[in-house]
């Protein structure tokens, strides 16, 4: 904990926690209930993969605790405002280099020369062999690109485009510059591999945040906060091992990669240690539905959300009010007209009652995505006390199911009655972000 005992409205993050969340990260703070965090993240995924010294593969902002938020509580976090202020990044689908990682190259990547575990590292060069170790002074880089690109990126038009080697070669040889790394980040930029298999695509842009939430009750690796990735600590080779006992009991699922959690969107996120501990990083540019590449357009950027505590409401994982042009056209509410005619409809029928719910969407993770959307309907099942069947019924007529990400992690939609909502003590959150009636 920061040495400040008395809660603030503002608090603003700069600092990192290079690859690992848990109760060993000392949290900031303590923020006010109903204040602000400010928090100015970099890149996640390739820059942390090709620097050794990160066990994590993310690199996520230093905790902020939250006044009065204790273990059994929930916090929901508004997210007011994300911008991105990296000029250019690269991406792609990547693999293995045998022989530099202890059964996980994200965790504990290893110098194949001098045998030094998570080596300290410079860059030397441009290109896939640019990762040298401080220590011996042999390329190091566990990870390879199979098919990768290099793509600017314009942030006030909302568009990008990828570019060929000598446009990537330019932007490498001021790559901390260009991917914009704020002054405390410790990551190589993956600018500096300048690797161009697409040309001349170009893409909208639509920056949500990868990995936000609340911190796990065990130390583990930022990129590994989730039922899939997290599935390689269970029996791991290295420090951060688990049982799958422990992992599903301790993890959070903050590394979601789902591209609706974006400025107007609430993120209501469990509290497994006494302050919860809120951290972010892992900014993408954009993303479809499913990171089905492995990664996505990772950026630096900056993020401002607003937190308030909600008492009692005790989740296993994140749940997630999307915006409502985010939510799949199931499960938007009703307009007036539409409502009109549903009353109409039952008059027809003879049915007195109309059901008053709203949209909810619970966030499942797992090993594969079978296990996601299980994971995601027995949350939904264990916290309404709707039976996982009725959840799976709902989810088909008046919602869906999304990946978020390969291998496993899934979005579980569906409407659900408002009694329930109140009960949980998220019902009014529910009305205001779809502009529901008491």
């Amino acid at each position: 904990m920061s040495t400040s005992t008395t809660p603030q409205q503002s608090v603003v993050v700069t600092t990192y926690t290079r690859g690992i969340v848990g109760p060993g990260n000392a949290m900031l703070g303590p923020l006010a209930d109903g204040g602000t965090i400010r928090v100015g993240t970099p890149p996640g995924c390739w820059g942390p993969m090709i620097t050794p010294k990160f066990q994590g593969g993310h690199e996520v902002s230093q905790p902020v605790a939250v006044a009065g938020a204790e273990v059994g509580d929930a916090v929901a976090i508004h997210i007011k405002a994300m911008e991105v202020t990296s000029l250019a990044t690269s991406s792609g689908v990547m693999s293995f280099v045998d022989g530099r990682y202890l059964g996980d190259p994200f965790v504990a990547k290893l110098c194949p020369s001098c045998g030094t575990v998570s080596p300290p590292s410079h860059i030397e060069g441009i290109g896939d062999d640019a990762v040298h170790c401080d220590v011996c002074g042999a390329e190091v880089n566990a990870f390879r690109f199979t098919n990768g690109y290099v793509i600017v990126l314009d942030k006030d038009n909302k568009v990008s485009l990828t570019v060929d080697h000598a446009a990537a070669g330019r932007l490498a040889a001021q790559a901390r510059e260009n991917a914009a790394l704020p002054a405390n980040a410790e990551q190589h930029s993956i600018l500096s591999l300048a690797r161009t298999d697409i040309v001349g695509l170009a893409a909208h842009m639509q920056p949500f945040l990868g990995n936000i939430g609340t911190t796990p009750s065990k130390d583990l690796p930022d990129s590994h906060n989730a039922g899939d990735f997290g599935a390689f600590l269970v029996d791991a080779p290295h420090a951060y091992a688990m049982t799958q006992a422990e992992l599903d009991a301790h993890k959070t699922d903050g590394h979601m990669d789902t591209n609706s959690v974006r400025a107007g969107a609430i993120l209501i996120c469990p509290v497994k240690v006494p302050g919860a501990g809120i951290y972010m990083g892992d900014m993408h540019a954009q993303q479809g539905n499913g990171e089905v590449a492995g990664h996505a357009t990772d950026v630096s950027g900056v993020t401002e959300v607003q937190v308030e505590v909600i008492k009692g409401l005790a989740i296993d994982g994140p749940i997630l009010l999307q915006r409502p042009d985010d939510l799949p056209p199931m499960a938007r509410p009703m307009n007036a007209e539409q409502r009109a005619a549903v009353k109409a409809l039952a008059e027809r029928f003879g049915q007195t009652a109309i059901e008053e719910n709203g949209p909810i969407t619970f966030i499942g993770s797992g090993r594969n995505l079978n296990d996601a959307t299980h994971n995601g309907v027995d949350r939904a099942a264990r916290l309404t006390g709707l039976s996982p069947d009725e959840i799976l019924n709902r989810a088909t007529i008046t919602g869906s199911i999304e990946i978020s990400r390969l291998p496993g992690v899934v979005r579980v939609t569906f409407l659900c009655p408002l009694p329930i909502l109140d009960r949980l003590g998220i019902g009014d959150l529910v009305r205001a972000q779809y502009g529901l009636d008491r």
